[in-house]
């Protein structure tokens, strides 16, 4: 069985996909700029698109559209250059109680060979030069983890990366599983902010990576999509397995990567086995023991909302988990433990 889905392509994200559209693409404006309270540079995430129509999903105008806004979305900065707050006591506490740092940092770094190497490997220069921006991003999140932890002295124990070989099946699994962890990622930071765990300061630093995020998996479902169409694999049917089995292996992988795993001594050491994330949900009730998990689920639903809709107009987003978290939260199933009302995220800076 495990051979079996080796050799299955998930080449879907979307399980219902729109009727095929001919659309034209007609003139761009310039990016306007924008700076955040914080001085944190918002350039880039709201930006105007033309008023798409008549374009095909897998035609040469989508690849161009869904790689050309990704590359021109890419901000330049060096993580210790940001403008790092002080902070007392109280909060570098809670910094040090957050247990997810050292498998954030080994899969950030992981995520960054493996998708640099894969972007390497591409024949089409508009698909490697929007997944080389995309390494070079994913690399940066974990120089910016080091430099945060570095700032406030939160020593951790490195878990060993087993390098992963960068083909499309990985690049793949990383895909669903990112698509997994920025969800409850934006729920987690939606929290964050609410209870004021951590001064705006700080937590306006970590809008570039949750932006950052959303433009992966925004660019992820692009892709999956045009591959999907020009191997001639939109059949519904093979979309709906394959968007499932794709969610089903991030899954496992996932609970792989929090899995106790014997070392080569035998002390019981974790070793991340995988480029995967998967530290949303463990990190959301690690940091909010008062969480329930409608007040958690309506957190990610709001946030992911938040989030892609700073995306460029006219690219197709991931909804899956966003569609399954609202049919959960319809369900007449009582939320146990103390409620945690979620504020809904402000606005970001307009482009």
């Amino acid at each position: 069985m495990a051979r079996a889905l080796q050799k299955i392509e998930l080449v879907a994200l979307i399980t219902v996909f729109p009727r095929i559209r001919e659309m034209e693409r007609e003139g761009r404006d310039r990016y306007g700029k924008g700076r955040n309270a914080r001085g944190v540079d918002a350039r880039g995430f709201a930006r105007p698109l033309p008023r798409l129509n008549r374009m095909t999903y897998g035609s040469q105008a989508h690849k161009d559209l869904f790689c050309t806004t990704f590359v021109e979305t890419h901000r330049t900065f060096e993580p210790r250059e940001l403008p790092w707050p002080e902070l007392d006591s109280t909060s570098i506490d809670r910094l040090r109680a957050i247990p997810f740092w050292p498998v954030a940092l080994a899969a950030e770094r992981n995520a960054g060979y493996m998708v640099t190497a894969f972007a390497e490997r591409l024949d089409d220069p508009a698909l490697r030069a929007a997944l080389a921006v995309q390494g070079v991003e994913e690399t940066r999140h974990a120089n910016l983890l080091a430099a945060m932890l570095a700032k406030y002295d939160v020593e951790i124990k490195e878990i060993p990366v087993k390098p992963l070989e960068p083909t499309e099946r990985n690049f793949l699994d990383f895909g669903y599983e990112e698509c997994i962890d920025s969800f409850f990622g934006f729920g987690i930071f939606g929290l964050a902010k609410n209870i004021q765990l951590f001064i705006p300061a700080l937590t306006d630093i970590f809008e570039i990576v949750l932006l950052e995020e959303a433009r992966h998996v925004t660019f992820f479902v692009n892709w999956i999509a045009y591959e999907r169409y020009r191997r001639g694999r939109a059949f519904a049917p093979f979309q709906a397995f394959a968007t499932g089995l794709g969610y089903a292996r991030a899954v496992r992988r996932i609970v792989t990567t929090f899995g106790p795993k014997a070392g080569d001594g035998g002390d019981g050491e974790r070793e991340l086995q995988t480029q995967g994330v998967g530290f949303g949900a463990e990190g959301a009730f690690a940091m909010f023991e008062d969480v329930t998990w409608r007040s958690f689920l309506r957190a990610c639903v709001d946030g992911n909302a938040h989030y892609l809709k700073a995306m460029p107009a006219g690219l197709l987003q991931p909804t899956v988990l966003t569609e399954l978290a609202q049919a959960a939260l319809a369900m007449p199933i009582p939320s146990f433990g103390k409620r945690v009302k979620v504020a809904k995220p402000r606005e970001l800076v307009a482009a």
